[in-house]
């Protein structure tokens, strides 16, 4: 197991090392330039302009600019802002965990809500629940996210009054809830669809006709049996919705106004902050690292057979 683990570590290196690049090269060639913008609609000074492109290393060729970027982020530097020459790594700081809160909660309802969807579908497979489940989930997969957020924004804020429209205070749960609920919802669809299939699926197999002849009680057969080997297709995609979470929260994050890493994002966009914009893609690549090397150590716990030597 452990020298799995390490050599998994050893091959995530080109793997950051070609994201970060890619993305560092399609910030830099974006039209526009970040340090003209500081000007606004006025006529900047060249002298200026130059003197600020020169301090932030901007007149550097792109490879140079790249090695230097590397060498700061292997110190813990990502960097300054131009706008306000801010460190990047305070911005990240301040919206990582309003965007971690969010994230977690939603893929706790994923999680939970999901599974418990897809295992009650697939047990009554073409009964009521299951033909119920199957509606709700095509529902959900159809409907674009943006128009649930701001549907539960007119609904449950404007008309009912139960939640506030935007959220006001970013690091409380509860105002977190709806949005949260909102951005789990096609996960959520995902994942009980993943589930019911597997488990449809697994209920024919050899095994669950063997567990149920030994007469083992109806209990253990779903879950230490089906349910166990049902759900590795589903901790497969839950572990990888973790950084999609993180990094498709901008819609839900603009919706509801929550000050996260999806909001840092876009606005880092509007400036053309490269920057922030390499700092937060350079954080969610290591949480999608993370993630991967977690699901395929789960792998092993869910399924025996699987070994790592």
């Amino acid at each position: 197991m452990g020298r799995y683990v390490a050599r998994r570590l050893l091959q995530m290196i080109p793997v950051f090392i070609g994201t970060t690049l890619l993305i560092f090269i399609m910030v830099n060639v974006l039209p526009g330039d970040p340090v003209r913008a500081l000007w606004g609609d006025k006529p900047p000074d060249p002298t200026q302009v130059a003197q600020i492109r020169h301090d932030r290393g901007l007149d550097l060729p792109l490879w140079q600019q790249y090695l230097h970027y590397m060498g700061g982020l292997l110190q813990g530097d990502f960097g300054n802002t131009i706008a306000g020459n801010r460190p990047v790594l305070d911005e990240i700081s301040q919206a990582f965990p309003v965007s971690m809160r969010l994230a977690s909660m939603a893929w706790t309802f994923e999680l939970v809500v999901g599974i418990t969807l897809g295992v009650l579908a697939g047990i009554r497979r073409g009964r009521f629940v299951d033909n119920t489940v199957t509606l709700f989930t095509l529902l959900v997969i159809s409907v674009p996210i943006f128009v649930v957020g701001l549907l539960c924004q007119l609904f449950f804020g404007n008309e009912l009054g139960w939640i506030t429209p935007t959220v006001q205070d970013s690091e409380n749960m509860g105002q977190l809830l709806v949005p949260a609920l909102v951005l789990g919802m096609v996960g959520l669809a995902y994942v009980a669809r993943l589930t019911r299939t597997s488990i449809a699926e697994n209920r024919q197999a050899d095994y669950m006709r063997t567990a149920v002849a030994k007469g083992l009680p109806r209990q253990r057969i779903v879950t230490r049996h089906l349910l166990r080997n049902s759900l590795i297709p589903v901790v497969t995609y839950l572990g990888t919705d973790v950084g999609t979470l993180m990094g498709g929260a901008v819609i839900t994050e603009g919706i509801f106004n929550v000050t996260g890493v999806g909001n840092l994002l876009f606005q880092a966009l509007a400036r053309r902050e490269g920057a922030v914009i390499v700092g937060v893609v350079t954080v969610l690549v290591l949480v999608y690292l993370a993630a991967s090397l977690i699901v395929d150590l789960l792998y092993a716990v869910l399924d025996p057979r699987i070994r790592y030597a």
